[in-house]
């Protein structure tokens, strides 16, 4: 049984990890400010870390500001590798975006490829997982996009997923070897976003105008018809967008 230190345990993706890995037997353990680890600080890192063997971050910054989100990414990466060293760890796994390094104008993104940067020159065996939009996110694209009563939207093509197949795919990767290196994965359909959207807000009754504008930017950054896509060799899954509708519901 191996001890695996999930940073941002008590998230989304961190909670449903864990629950997977406990499932197999392992000791997961939830890292979280609210359970007293704060990967700016460092506080409790060194605690925490000791006797695992794996280090999992799934963790978020709290304010999206381009100067917030590069401070937090490049700060908690750096005192979680130099904690990840002292305590000897052999793998170190993050989540990441894919298309991130195509999208320069994103300081969200700018501040992941920073993060990868890091953790790939401590030194620690290390793997990545890219992953594309989660459906449980499409509320917050509709409010990023929103522009008085109108929600403005690219047609840009995404391959969302579900939270919980993100979980899966993550928790496989953090129980085997480090494959110092990333994989891709995504859903099993391909939609513009103004289509996943204007799909999630009606299944929500949310009855806000869908505006398909080549010019709204996504987090910042304006898109060309592919960016968001994966490579032909990412792990595709099977849960489509209306029977995770279909299930929220129930």
């Amino acid at each position: 049984m191996s001890r695996i230190v999930v940073i941002g345990g008590t998230g989304l993706i961190g909670s449903k990890v864990i629950q997977r890995l406990a499932t197999h037997g392992h000791d997961a353990v939830a890292a979280a400010p609210r359970l007293g680890v704060n990967t700016l600080t460092g506080e409790g890192l060194a605690e925490v870390l000791a006797g695992a063997n794996t280090v999992l971050d799934v963790s978020n910054s709290p304010s999206f500001a381009d100067d917030d989100v590069m401070n937090f990414f490049t700060m908690s990466t750096t005192n979680i590798v130099e904690a990840a060293k002292a305590a000897s760890l052999n793998h170190y796994v993050a989540v990441s975006v894919v298309g991130s390094d195509r999208m320069v104008d994103s300081g969200y993104q700018r501040a992941k490829v920073a993060q990868e940067r890091i953790l790939k020159a401590s030194g620690i065996p290390y793997s990545l997982v890219h992953a594309t939009q989660f459906f449980e996110f499409v509320t917050g694209i509709a409010g990023a996009g929103t522009v008085g009563d109108e929600v403005h939207l690219s047609h840009a093509l995404i391959r969302p997923l579900a939270a919980d197949d993100v979980a899966t795919a993550v928790a496989q990767v953090t129980v085997g070897e480090p494959l110092n290196g990333t994989i891709e994965i995504a859903g099993p359909e391909e939609f513009g976003i103004d289509d996943f959207v204007r799909r999630g807000l009606a299944a929500l009754a949310d009855h806000r105008t869908i505006v398909t504008d080549p010019e709204a930017t996504y987090f910042g950054q304006r898109l060309t018809d592919r960016m968001l896509l994966p490579g032909p060799d990412a792990t595709i899954f099977d849960t489509r967008f209306e029977d995770w509708i279909a299930a929220s519901a129930r």
